[in-house]
């Protein structure tokens, strides 16, 4: 799969700090728990490239679609 595909799988996501100074996005899944961990400079960084996805999706979204 790729990260242009579609799919049906569906995941919650928690974002929060971790007792040792780092953000943890927390995946959980159908039969899946993955805790990811990055440094407060490497989660910026992440930060940046979603919000860069959101504005590039809403360019490519057509007229009048929700």
């Amino acid at each position: 799969m790729g990260i242009d595909k579609e799919s049906d799988i569906s995941a919650s996501l928690q974002i929060g700090p971790t007792t040792l100074g780092m953000v943890r996005l927390y995946i959980e899944g159908d039969g899946l728990e993955l805790p990811l961990d990055f440094d407060p400079e490497e989660a910026d960084e992440i930060a940046e490239e979603i919000r860069a996805a959101a504005t590039h999706a809403r360019a490519m979204k057509p007229k009048g679609a929700k």
